[in-house]
């Protein structure tokens, strides 16, 4: 019986919102709010719909929603999907320095401009993106509030990608002890995905880190040092944001024969328990109460008011369900790079820049990111793109855990990102 309430709270939540067009009360809403102003919040409605559920982030004590926007994307012309936000409580905005090209948050600065009553209810998290020093952090820093029209941020990453804990540096505490006496920020943390688990275990020793965005999906659910490292950070009680919950592979959607059987069973079984995989996966990251918060990349109403479904359903995945992921990541696993980059960097001294390779080609094949994906690719040094086909790639591929054709996905990246 629960179940089937569960399930009607869903169907009529999406009936709400339009889910016959996915948006389509959003858009109308929009329509109506443009006449006046292109950036107004409508209060009313947001009054009427369901908001996301909200979670502690770690030592912070600040309560965030569990569900986080990531805007690697053009705001500028996209502002429908911020004002879309605040109706459901999705007040967690996730920027960097360079995402769109500055066009992230210049578009963040752009809304607060003509809705400055907004900022306090937000939490913005910003990132110094390719900053490798403290006077470069702090002058991204400095751009980004400009560019946001704020005199803070909630919380800043940097590095942006750590990928090394031998970057968490005395010269980095300092600077982020002066970074909140001068209340510019309120919160430090980094991003990472690459040797994730080691980069988690480390800050877990570190006092001055108060939360980090992690890689974590159900592909990573199996490693015992990740889920160590995420038990460490959780007593240390620093807050967990968990990134690419979708766990896309490398591999153009669809893949391989046997890849494609595997996925088609568990979109079957999904679907007849209401949810998209992507769906899905996001409930199944936030099934571990360690992760306080979800961050997905969301560039229109139709992904956003979807994922707003899931978490907002109370419907509990099964056993069944939790086996079939297992099962879909197993068949699937030498399409997806799980970030255990010191393996490849180990085996390939002269060639470190496999792993990104590997998510690049992620964006651009997973996602559908594929401007994003070339854009990155074009920052790796031009004399290791010039070596990415020359290079003999068979000891790699013999360390690697999850069995990835390197030399092919390469090769595919180059043909695709050059």
């Amino acid at each position: 019986m629960k179940a089937k309430q569960n399930k009607f709270n869903r169907r009529k939540f999406l009936k709400t919102i339009g889910a016959t067009g996915l948006g389509s009360v959003l858009a109308s809403a929009g329509t109506a709010a443009s006449q006046s102003e292109p950036n107004a919040v409508d209060k009313e409605q947001q009054d009427k719909l369901p908001q996301v559920p909200k979670r502690k982030l770690g030592k912070t004590g600040v309560e965030v929603p569990c569900l986080a926007i990531g805007t690697m994307f053009n705001l500028v012309d996209n502002q429908i999907i911020l004002r879309s936000t605040l109706k459901y409580g999705v007040t967690y905005w996730d920027t960097a320095n360079s995402y769109g090209g500055g066009n992230s948050e210049l578009g963040i600065g752009k809304f607060l401009e003509n809705n400055p009553e907004v900022r306090k209810n937000l939490f913005i998290v910003s990132k110094a993106s390719r900053a490798r020093t403290a006077a470069e952090i702090d002058e991204r820093l400095q751009l980004s509030l400009k560019r946001m029209n704020i005199d803070y941020v909630d919380a800043y990453y940097a590095p942006h990608g750590l990928s090394n804990p031998a970057q968490l540096t005395d010269e980095l505490r300092q600077w982020v002890e002066s970074a909140k006496k001068r209340k510019l920020i309120r919160y430090f943390g980094f991003s990472t995905h690459s040797n994730m688990a080691k980069c988690l275990a480390a800050a877990a020793k570190l006092d001055w880190i108060d939360m980090i965005m992690t890689t974590y999906n159900f592909r990573l659910f199996g490693s015992d040092e990740m889920q160590a490292a995420l038990d460490d950070c959780h007593k240390a009680k620093i807050g967990l944001v968990a990134m690419k919950t979708a766990g896309r592979t490398s591999r153009p959607r669809g893949g391989q024969a046997a890849e494609e059987e595997k996925g088609q069973k568990l979109m079957e079984q999904l679907q007849q328990r209401g949810f998209t995989q992507e769906q899905a996966a996001i409930k199944l990251t936030l099934d571990d109460k360690r992760i306080s918060c979800a961050c997905v990349g969301m560039q229109n109403v139709p992904i956003l008011t979807a994922n707003v479904a899931a978490v907002l359903d109370k419907t509990e995945l099964t056993q069944a369900d939790r086996e079939a992921f297992k099962q879909y990541a197993d068949a699937t696993c030498t399409g997806y790079c799980a970030g255990c980059a010191e393996i490849c960097d180990s085996a390939l001294a002269d060639m470190p820049y496999i792993s990104d390779v590997m998510r690049y080609l992620m964006y651009y094949n997973g996602y559908g990111d594929k401007d994003r994906a070339r854009e990155l690719f074009a920052q790796i040094p031009g004399d290791v793109r010039n070596r990415l086909l020359s290079t003999d790639y068979s000891v790699a591929e013999a360390c690697c855990p999850q069995r990835l054709p390197i030399g092919e996905l390469i090769a595919e990246a180059v043909s695709k990102l050059a």
